[in-house]
């Protein structure tokens, strides 16, 4: 004869056998960022991970893995299995990886596959009020008559914000010292703390700071001006023309992950980014939502691989 006390204790035991199991198939679907927090990729990233879990019936959660411009954790994220539950939140730096680092323990182009383009990020052109500065032209006057006496600063070797400042310092024929720090957030405050001169940012980066004293927002960098900042000239108008860049952010798995998988995957983030919620918070943080199929992403990618090719060439710029 069973107590009560027994009673309780076995149905809670069946009640473990059924629930552990169910527990254990529950989806983990890792969102690599190969940034640290605060990084447009990070922000973005966590600005629509639990959505698309939801969309997957799964639990999205997002892991920062910063390092070396992006490049650690595009490596995680290659060498992952590739079944699905592993994509990199990646943007412009993935690609110009490819040609700014003479080695790469993976091929950003080959050993990735293209599952969805989310948004398009614009980049702005700031300096420390201390220039005394107003305009693209006179930024480019002010540091041609001083060669090496001002400096720049990014979100790190092979970054964006990185080969955006040079390949526009390449073009004006202009030299300044580049400060790599280990985000756009820390990149922005050397420049407002004045100890660097200036920084290429996204636009989230500096959209914060149009009215601060000690920073001054010169142009965007888009062929087109910014719809978050319109009033802002881009560089080409303001000082040198021809002069353009932006990046796609999206989201890519390991190579070999099924077609099928990919579909899906790609339909569930467009469904996400679709909603209206989601695209108000993109559109907060500087950032255009965007919808592709996963065939017309990978035609972006490959694009973009000989775009970036050019622009790390023609900037002169290398990271060993």
């Amino acid at each position: 004869m069973t107590t009560p006390f027994a009673r309780r204790s076995l149905l809670a035991l069946a009640f473990a056998a059924v629930a552990l199991p169910a527990m254990a198939q529950q989806r983990v679907i890792h969102i690599v960022v190969p940034f640290g927090t605060g990084a447009v990729q990070d922000t973005v990233a966590r600005a629509f991970n639990n959505e698309l879990g939801a969309a997957l019936n799964a639990s999205a959660i997002v892991e920062n893995r910063a390092g070396a411009g992006g490049t650690v954790g595009a490596a995680i994220a290659a060498k992952a299995p590739a079944d699905g539950n592993t994509l990199v939140l990646a943007a412009a730096s993935h690609n110009i990886a490819g040609f700014l680092y003479s080695k790469l323990p993976y091929d950003p182009l080959k050993d990735f596959v293209g599952v969805a383009n989310i948004g398009n990020a614009g980049y702005v052109l700031a300096v420390a009020s201390g220039m005394n500065v107003s305009t693209t032209a006179d930024f480019i006057k002010e540091v041609k008559a001083n060669p090496g006496k001002y400096n720049y600063a990014s979100a790190g070797n092979g970054s964006a914000t990185h080969l955006a400042m040079a390949s526009f310092l390449a073009k004006a024929g202009l030299q300044m010292t580049h400060i790599p720090t280990k985000s756009t957030g820390e990149a922005v405050n050397e420049v407002l703390a004045g100890r660097v001169q200036a920084v290429i940012s996204s636009s989230i980066g500096v959209m914060g700071f149009q009215s601060d004293p000690r920073m001054k927002l010169l142009a965007s960098t888009g062929q087109s001006r910014s719809p978050f900042l319109p009033k802002l000239p881009t560089v080409a108008e303001s000082g040198l023309p021809g002069y353009a860049f932006d990046s796609w952010i999206g989201l890519l798995a390991p190579a070999a992950t099924p077609k099928a998988e990919v579909e899906r995957l790609n339909a569930a983030v467009n469904k996400v980014i679709a909603d209206p919620a989601i695209q108000e918070r993109f559109t907060r943080l500087g950032v255009e939502p965007r919808s592709q199929s996963a065939e017309e992403f990978q035609k972006l990618l490959r694009a973009d691989w000989d775009a970036m090719g050019a622009v790390v060439k023609a900037s002169g710029a290398k990271v060993d």
